[in-house]
């Protein structure tokens, strides 16, 4: 292990249910720390970071912070008195904790002790001493509507005016607000507004039993919903040491792949018509629809809400569709490829698409990047490859990165996930294992938490699930990759003008639900 990495990680960790390898530990303010460093040097992600009200057990608050490590998942575990529950900030280590610490004072009044004090997800829907997320709040409370102004970080000097677009949006975009501020047509700086479409989603866990909780999950984010509801399931098969059979794991990873490859079609269609090729839009498009169609055919939806379930799957492939499949898999790769061709040959295309919205490997590694966007500046984590769980273990999957980090390089992986999506698919078809499609998921007891990890098409997502009594649900935290991305976008667009916005907002597509949750 790292020298600098403090004995207390190896000698009191403790295993935890998880689809990866995982572990998890409790420390004291100065160990968070000592924790955080460690984490730090050894190149770890901050996955994500939450709190929990635990004053009905020990009269403490709790906050938690996840780590990816290249080979596990690492939980610290801070408990504080609830009289005075303020902890040391790891925003100036991990640039991601500072939106999460905000997020986690306003739904829990834990708050970290330095760093930007502004509301996050608050948005003047309930007071500010009050904190719904605590179990002395109940779901259905509700409380008058303030309107007070969110305070934007001011930008001024010779030339310099400001741009508002969103927080509405036209057609379906889901709200945010970004403030720009623009030297000419130079964007000199952009502040991103998000919480709009926060839905209370944790405390509606508390609400489920654990055997019906992957129907919240799988609608957490509709774009990622086979992500969201495999985490769920993993983290509760996890929990029960519940075993789903291999064909079902396959079936799972085809529908993963195939949730993959849907948005892979449609951002190629989206970012094309941003920079006035529609034709590309249409090519895309055709084909996201036709993979749609058949997914309906095949599952009976178009997109899989309620096909991934505790134990397995809701529904069997027959032999008989297994064909059409494979048939289905050459013609997209074919039309894909030549897609790629058209692309690549394309000036008008390549004109906006190569340096725009750039974001260097070294400002990824510092931003900790992740998922799609990470591979497109250089930082080369995939769960598939790195902790590969089945059926991935066994199919050598092949990572699509790029150290160029604008919008063709975040095209490029597009382009080669979608490839190596196909052939996964292929791979798995046609040698689809026996197997029962569900098996039985006991209740799992009070007081067990484990963690769900998938690779989504956006990057990791990650689901903690924590037990209750009676089969009940005592908190789960959901955490979709957007939560790293999003400052990213701040970043990247530096020096491009206003008119490219749309096209780099574009390349990292970003979930504006899946993050407010």
């Amino acid at each position: 292990m790292n020298p600098m990495w403090p004995d207390f990680l190896d000698t009191e960790c403790v295993p935890l249910p998880s689809n990866v390898a995982a572990c998890r530990v409790q420390v004291d303010a100065a160990r968070w720390c000592e924790a955080a460093d460690a984490m730090r040097e050894a190149g770890a992600d901050l996955l994500s970071l939450w709190g929990s009200d635990d004053r009905d057990r020990d009269q403490c608050m709790r906050v938690h912070a996840a780590y990816l490590l290249l080979d596990r998942v690492v939980v610290v575990e801070h408990a504080m008195p609830a009289s005075h529950a303020i902890y040391p900030s790891l925003a100036m280590r991990f640039p991601v904790a500072g939106r999460l610490q905000r997020a986690t004072y306003d739904l829990l009044g834990i708050r970290a002790d330095a760093g930007d004090t502004r509301p996050w997800l608050r948005h003047g829907g309930w007071p500010e001493d009050v904190f719904p997320l605590r179990r002395d709040v109940a779901a259905t409370q509700t409380w008058p509507v303030t309107n007070t102004p969110y305070p934007f970080i001011p930008v001024s000097g010779d030339g310099v005016h400001e741009m508002t677009a969103g927080p509405v949006h036209a057609g379906t975009i889901e709200p945010g607000r970004f403030q720009l501020a623009v030297v000419g047509e130079k964007v000199l700086r952009l502040e991103v507004r998000l919480g709009y479409t926060h839905k209370g989603i944790a405390k509606r866990f508390e609400a489920l039993a654990q055997r019906d909780a992957h129907r919240l999950a799988a609608h957490l984010c509709g774009d990622s919903t086979v992500a969201f509801s495999w985490a769920y399931c993993a983290a509760l098969e996890s929990i029960t040491a519940s075993a789903p059979s291999p064909r079902a794991l396959v079936l799972r990873a085809l529908a993963l792949e195939r949730e993959r490859i849907a948005n892979h079609l449609g951002d190629l269609g989206g970012l094309a018509n941003d920079a006035g090729f529609a034709f590309g839009q249409t090519q895309f498009s055709s084909l996201k629809e036709q993979l749609l169609r058949h997914n309906a055919e095949l599952f009976g939806q178009r997109y899989l809400f309620d096909f991934v379930v505790p134990g397995g799957v809701a529904s069997d492939l027959p032999a008989r569709a297994l064909p059409g499949m494979l048939d289905e898999i050459a013609v997209l790769e074919r039309a894909v490829g030549e897609l790629r061709g058209i692309y690549a040959r394309h000036e008008g295309l390549q004109d906006r698409f190569l340096g725009a919205g750039r974001l260097t490997p070294a400002q990824a590694a510092a931003l900790g990047a992740i998922g799609l966007a990470g591979r497109a500046s250089g930082v080369a984590r995939d769960l598939r490859v790195d902790q590969p769980w089945s059926p991935y273990d066994r199919s050598s999957p092949v990572l699509a990165t790029s150290t160029e980090g604008d919008v063709a390089a975040r095209v490029q992986v597009r382009f080669e996930e979608t490839l190596e999506s196909l052939r996964l698919c292929r791979q798995w078809l046609q040698a689809l294992p026996d197997g029962e499609r569900v098996c039985d998921v006991p209740v799992a007891p009070a007081g067990q938490l484990g963690i769900g990890l998938i690779e989504g098409w956006r990057g990791p997502v990650m689901l903690a699930l924590e037990t209750g009594p009676a089969g009940g649900i005592r908190r789960c935290r959901a955490h979709d990759p957007s939560w790293q991305n999003w400052p990213l976008l701040e970043v990247a667009i530096l020096g491009n003008i206003v008119a490219d916005f749309p096209l780099i907002n574009k390349s990292f597509n970003l979930s504006y639900s899946g993050h407010d949750g």
